[in-house]
């Protein structure tokens, strides 16, 4: 460029050959620029949100250190009302910062230090001052740090200090952050009402997913709150359709919304893998038809009118699990063999088959069990809501319900629910092709993670180690671990939230496909404990798959509610060895809580259970179909392994409506002492459980221990025990 007011004289005119010589220079110029020019430097981001806080000391409960790091400018930290204190923030791995902003309260800090740390004990000075003036404050602070602490040494007030926000920004690892929030993707339909060719966009995908029961389709519709007329949304296999308003009545669908088993000649018993929540519906006909099997949940919905759980042509149903949920109408169990509803409304309930299970439900019917075969609990004794993606102030935002003790009855019904609005920004989206590395730095960095749908092969540990993480799945996405590793471990922390998704075994064999917990893992988390939601397991089915354990859990106080712990006795890969896996469920943890427990077809016990206190509330079994022999199954001097096997060391335990079957297709002359094993102690107590022969393909001797009369002939009627002991 020349220099100002200067002027050049044209270039004279060059021949056509000249002109392309100086194209080519001016290009290879200019790509040379592009080489030779540094990267543009990362936008700094907000690394501190939701990371753990600790401080000195703080004023009252309500004013802990992870409320100025929290991201809401409503809740803050205060101290003591003295000098010096402080307050510090863990970013989880080191970074470069760039800027430290505190949003002081009127109680601000005169004299303080920005710290910097690489190990929390070692500290250095990067900014301080003798005359701070409160408010808010953007501070150039620079360096590389995992801890970043502020010290105050002397207040403007007599009060203590008092933070809104303590926000740090930077690049995590000296490189660039990982941004919160953004697309959802290709395979989350949203739709608002005005949205045209919404039936259109339904019936495609559920063309594609209507039989799909091993493919890698996953999808999720996603409807904004407003009114829909005239629809059908017809739900395959791996999709979700939700509501994203609050409440239920926030998003109506004059319409329905469909499952049936038309592409299984009206056998509904393998309608796995899909979801329904937070839709108002109006059925055209009066009674909207939901014929599903395990692994298809119904949460937060609101049918004004009828639920009928059966196929067109009542064929067989084995379903399934409805919560949070209120249904006007009478619910149609008819041909469904077993069913768990958990704090909800229901208008009436048609019959049982062999396990229907109430807990928390209003309209349920009374304890009849064994005939009818209901088991109803009047409370659940503690219960804390799937989180779920919503539509606010122009924003995704997920919300987290609260936790609830002897719940009944919905958590929307008479006002808004309660639980905290979490910002997408502060999720890192997941999308297909991510790799596990890049999921844990997102971890590291303090990001929740939303899971759009597809299928994920990692092949390092997703590890949660942060409290109150939320993991969230969309459109049943599915984590696939690769090389033998374990999918998922949790951290021994308060508060993790893990729902939404399937891990689908490797064909390298996994120890575990989930940890919840360290092995040992002792701390108390009845405040604030994990919950595992709508969270499936396969081994085999849609490949060949291995795993020696899928679900271990360790925590205390865990709540497992609605899982389906399925190793595969259909579709690819399938064989005694082929998708062998020997236990389903592991639990070591005391005070742990199953709601809607699903476990079947484990070479060895589905569900061991090594914790005390340990509780469960409907639990649905069969046993692995394809034993060889008899000696493929004998547990020492026991005849088969027992379903459910509560340790010898195990003082107090308890559950209620639990169902064993079995269906030894490869030798049905195998027996099965029992389908329950427990110790014989006053603490140790089960209400109404059954077993049975599934056509007289094998039998069990006992229900419980050698209690409760034997199954024979093949006239599959259930044995049962009203109590134990």
């Amino acid at each position: 460029m020349s220099a100002p007011g200067t002027r050049l004289a044209p270039p004279p005119r060059p021949g056509p050959r000249a002109t392309a010589a100086a194209l080519v220079t001016v290009l290879l110029a200019g790509l040379l620029a592009l080489v030779a020019a540094p990267p543009a430097a990362a936008a700094p981001v907000l690394l501190s949100q939701g990371r753990p806080a600790t401080a000195s000391s703080q004023e009252n409960g309500g004013t802990p250190a992870s409320a100025a790091v929290d991201g809401d400018p409503g809740t803050r930290w205060s101290s003591a009302f003295a000098d010096p204190q402080w307050i510090q923030v863990d970013l989880g791995a080191p970074a470069a910062l760039s800027r430290v902003d505190l949003r002081w309260e009127t109680a601000y800090g005169k004299a303080y230090r920005i710290e910097l740390s690489g190990n929390g004990t070692d500290w250095t000075t990067a900014y301080s001052t003798a005359n701070g003036p409160g408010g808010n404050e953007s501070l150039p602070v620079t360096g590389t740090a995992r801890y970043v602490r502020v010290y105050g040494t002397t207040r403007a007030t007599g009060w203590g200090y008092s933070l809104w926000e303590f926000q740090v920004y930077g690049t995590a690892d000296g490189g660039p952050a990982l941004p919160g929030g953004g697309d959802l993707g290709p395979n989350v339909h949203v739709f608002d009402p005005s949205t045209p060719g919404i039936q259109a966009k339904l019936d495609e995908v559920f063309a594609q997913q209507e039989s799909a029961q091993f493919g890698s389709g996953r999808h999720a519709f996603l409807f904004k709150p407003g009114t829909y007329n005239g629809l059908n949304a017809q739900i395959g296999f791996y999709t979700q359709i939700a509501g994203l308003g609050l409440r239920p009545d926030d998003t109506t669908i004059n319409g329905d919304v469909t499952v049936d088993a038309g592409w299984f000649n009206g056998n509904a018993t393998q309608n796995f893998w899909r979801g329904a929540e937070g839709l108002a519906l109006n059925p055209v006909n009066g009674t909207d038809r939901w014929a599903v099997a395990q692994a298809s949940s119904f949460r937060r919905m609101h049918v004004k009118g009828g639920l009928n759980l059966a196929p067109n042509g009542y064929g067989w149903a084995s379903g399934g699990y409805i919560a949070d949920s209120k249904i006007d109408g009478q619910i149609g169990n008819y041909s469904q063999q077993q069913w768990y509803t958990r704090d909800s409304t229901i208008g009436g309930w048609s019959n049982s088959v062999w396990n229907q299970v109430f807990s928390g439900t209003e309209g349920a019917p009374a304890q009849a069990f064994p005939e009818p075969k209901y088991t109803t609990l009047d409370t659940t004794p503690i219960s804390r809501e799937k989180p779920y993606l919503i539509w606010e102030d122009n924003q995704y935002k997920v919300f987290a319900p609260a936790k609830r003790t002897d719940a009944r009855g919905t958590t929307w019904a008479n006002g808004t629910p309660q639980g905290e609005r979490i910002p997408l920004g502060r999720f890192y989206v997941v999308r297909p092709g991510t790799t596990a590395a890049t999921i844990n730095q997102a971890l590291d960095q303090g990001l929740h993670l939303l899971f759009t749908p597809g299928v994920y092969h990692v092949d390092r540990t997703i590890t949660v180690n942060r409290a109150g993480t939320i993991v969230l799945g969309l459109g049943l996405a599915t984590i696939v671990p690769d090389n033998g590793v374990t999918a998922m471990r949790v951290a021994d922390v308060d508060g993790v939230r893990l729902a939404g998704f399937l891990v689908d075994a490797g064909t390298v064999n996994s120890p575990t496909l989930l940890e919840v917990g360290p092995q040992n893992a002792s701390a108390d988390h009845s405040a604030d404990p994990t919950t595992v939601q709508d969270v499936y397991f396969r081994v085999g089915g849609a490949g060949a798959g291995k795993a020696t354990t899928a679900m271990v859990v360790n925590s205390d106080d865990t709540i497992v509610d609605h899982t389906w712990v399925w190793r595969a006795d259909h579709g690819e890969g399938v064989g005694w060895e082929t998708n062998r896996a020997d236990y389903g469920v592991r639990v070591y943890g005391d005070d742990v809580l199953a709601t809607g427990l699903f476990v079947e077809h484990f070479n060895k016990y589905d569900v061991e259970w090594f914790g005390e206190r340990g509780r469960t509330i409907f639990f649905q079994n069969e046993k692995a179909y394809d034993a060889p022999n008899q000696a493929a199954v004998q547990d020492g001097p026991y005849k088969g392994y027992a379903a459910y096997r509560v340790d010898d060391s195990v003082s107090t335990h308890e559950g209620w409506g639990l169902g064993s079957y079995c269906y030894y297709n490869v030798d049905p002359t195998i027996r099965q002492d029992h389908g329950f094993r427990a110790p014989v102690k006053p603490g140790v107590r089960f209400h109404d459980l059954l077993v049975v022969s599934l056509g007289g393909k094998g039998q069990y001797e006992h229900v419980i221990n050698g209690i409760g009369a034997p199954t024979s002939g093949t006239d599959t009627v259930p044995s049962t025990v009203v109590s134990y002991p």
